[in-house]
């Protein structure tokens, strides 16, 4: 049987807008302890900024970061899919465009994430990656 990208997405998204500083961008990821924030103007998804991005295009710049805005840092050519494609498309295009998470929208809107750690449990739990994504960040 195929699964799709809704089977295994995340739902639940932390969104910012692009005139969010990165210090309260990395405050939000800090409290919601994610490592992801997709940069939304309106509904539509306009760029996805991680905690690395935080790091490599604003902190390592210099600056304040209360004053550098999240649409400095985030990532806006976006590789994206869509909830009812399935599970081999999302590799391929991870594969592809050497991503490890990809927004799911519907018609320009963010209705989820999926990310290789997700494949990664639903493909081989028991692999490194599948165990350690499966594991509560929080014992």
């Amino acid at each position: 049987m195929t699964q799709h990208v809704r089977d295994i997405m995340t739902s639940r998204l932390v969104t910012v807008e692009p005139r969010a500083s990165v210090t309260s961008v990395a405050q939000k990821m800090r409290d919601e302890d994610i490592g992801i924030v997709l940069v939304t103007e309106g509904d539509d998804l306009r760029g996805l900024v991680s905690d690395r991005d935080l790091v490599i295009r604003a902190l390592a710049e210099g600056g304040d970061p209360d004053d550098r805005t999240v649409a400095s840092a985030c990532s806006d050519d976006l590789v994206t899919i869509t909830p009812d494609e399935d599970l081999d498309h999302a590799v391929e295009l991870m594969r592809e465009h050497s991503v490890r998470r990809l927004p799911v929208v519907e018609e320009g809107h963010p209705v989820g994430i999926i990310s290789l750690g997700d494949l990664a449990i639903e493909r081989d739990a028991r692999s490194a990656l599948g165990d350690i994504s499966a594991a509560n960040p929080n014992q």
